[in-house]
């Protein structure tokens, strides 16, 4: 048996196989067919839209690879107010989206009675969507006071699971440790919890994807989000080469393989990489986009990279734009929850 279908039947290999399958391009074709068979049984054509509020770029943190870190000096700083973010859910509600994430640095100022208080007020409004939240690491107490307050879903990508790896991208005061903690503290509380990593990062290697992989294995998250690393210009990795497409849907499809159950995105990053990256990922497995619905003005100062694609349209065009993007790939957007399924079925 061939080391793509030994995965598609047994959902793991050892560390040896995975290092050979992440390492060629010789099983590329076969990965993808596989990938887009397993999502087609679990979820058929079916791609769900999140709509992405991005809304605040301020971040107490420094890490070495994104653009909005505490030290870039040269980063324009905005905050939408809880009437700006709901007029950008009221926009996404007529337009189909049934899940809203709120994004954004992990900014002190939006602590855990303001937040809440958004994320109510979008329950109230809304109470056929999902509030989804990826603002970083928090104390388990927070996590449990925006789950009280509605919020369901969490994303939070460990970006890498190797301790040293780890030190090697972000400040001493982080740690891959406190990031795993949080993780499980949210599943723990009963969120459907996202995590993930970056593809090309500097100084990774073969080994330090398997870790990850080994991670996610043990995390078990419904959401897996993975995206190439792309560089930015104010950060210590401007030098560094951005991630490669073409690996990034290898581990799409191994992802997918690995995890029928995930949703998994074709992300915004992969797009900037490659023209076609989003039906690219699509086509390797992902079964999820993120149009986004934060205002215009403020798109292009979210940049956690250089290039990033769509900051200068509007929400319907957007939408309208991934909806022909998505139907050339085969496949059909579709405007529900669009909530995990374990049991294995088709939609």
């Amino acid at each position: 048996m061939d080391t793509v279908k030994k995965l598609a039947l047994s959902r793991d290999l050892d560390d040896g196989e995975l290092s050979a399958l992440i390492s060629s391009d010789r099983f590329d074709g076969e990965l993808r067919e596989q990938a887009d068979a397993v999502r087609r049984k679990v979820y058929g054509d079916a791609v769900f839209i999140r709509g992405l509020v991005e809304f605040t770029n301020y971040c107490k943190n420094d890490c070495y690879y994104c653009g909005i870190r505490r030290g870039n000096k040269n980063a324009e700083r905005f905050r939408l107010t809880a009437d700006e973010i709901l007029a950008c859910c009221e926009e996404g509600h007529a337009l189909g989206f049934r899940t809203f994430v709120l994004q954004g640095g992990e900014d002190p100022f939006f602590d855990d009675g303001t937040l809440c208080g958004i994320v109510s007020s979008i329950r109230e409004r809304f109470p056929d969507s999902a509030v989804t939240l990826s603002v970083g690491e928090r104390s388990r107490d927070s996590y449990l006071e925006l789950y009280r307050a509605g919020a369901e879903r969490y994303l939070l990508r460990h970006e890498t699971a190797d301790n040293a790896h780890y030190g090697r991208l972000h400040p001493s005061v982080m740690s891959a440790e406190n990031r795993k903690k949080c993780l499980f503290d949210l599943k723990e509380i009963g969120y459907q919890v996202g995590s993930g990593f970056m593809v090309g990062s500097p100084y990774q290697t073969v080994e330090n994807i398997v870790c990850d992989l080994r991670f996610l294995k043990e995390l078990d998250p419904d959401m897996i989000g993975i995206g190439p690393f792309v560089t930015h210009s104010e950060t210590p990795f401007a030098n560094f080469e951005s991630g490669s497409a073409e690996l990034t849907l290898r581990l799409l499809s191994i992802l997918r393989l690995m995890f029928p159950h995930a949703l998994i995105p074709a992300t915004t990053s992969l797009g900037t990489v490659s023209p076609t990256g989003r039906e690219d990922g699509l086509r390797s497995g992902a079964n999820v986009v993120m149009p986004n619905l934060s205002p215009v003005r403020v798109r292009n100062k979210y940049l956690l990279y250089d290039g990033k694609i769509c900051t200068g349209e509007e929400s319907a065009q957007c939408v309208a734009c991934l909806d022909a993007r998505v139907r050339s790939a085969g496949y059909r957007i579709v405007t529900d929850r669009g909530d995990v399924r374990r049991d294995g079925g088709s939609v």
